[in-house]
């Protein structure tokens, strides 16, 4: 089975929101992930954040601690996905790959619908939001 590892960003701002995007391609179009990306060679995970964030937000971010890592297989492949709790260096995001994006409070997070992948996680999120 084929092997992939990606990072995401689990960006939250100062009202406890967390940023989502939904996929504007592929299969999995028009559903909802955490923004983030594969990991190139020789990067460790926190620098291919930043670099995947830039690119599809054109954001920068600051990388706090990893709050998870989700192994997941879909029918074809299996997932390994690097979780990181993070915040924006100043306010600006623009859509370079998505088709749409919300910020989320804890009561909102079950109003899209996650990649397969994210459901745990997203439940995960909501219990941690609400402490």
């Amino acid at each position: 089975m084929k092997q992939i590892e990606v990072v995401a960003a689990i960006i939250r701002d100062d009202e406890g929101r967390i940023f989502a995007t939904q996929r504007g391609y592929g299969e999995w179009k028009d559903w909802w992930e955490f923004p983030g990306g594969k990991m190139e060679a020789g990067e460790t995970p926190e620098e291919a954040l930043v670099r995947e964030i830039r690119e599809e937000l054109s954001a920068e971010i600051c990388v706090g601690e990893l709050l998870t890592t989700v192994e997941y297989n879909y029918p074809t492949w299996h997932l390994t996905m690097h979780c990181y709790l993070c915040t924006l260096v100043g306010e600006a995001l623009h859509l370079n790959e998505h088709e749409a994006a919300k910020w989320l409070s804890a009561n909102e997070l079950d109003s899209v619908k996650w990649l397969p992948a994210d459901v745990q996680l997203v439940k995960d999120l909501e219990k941690v939001m609400k402490l």
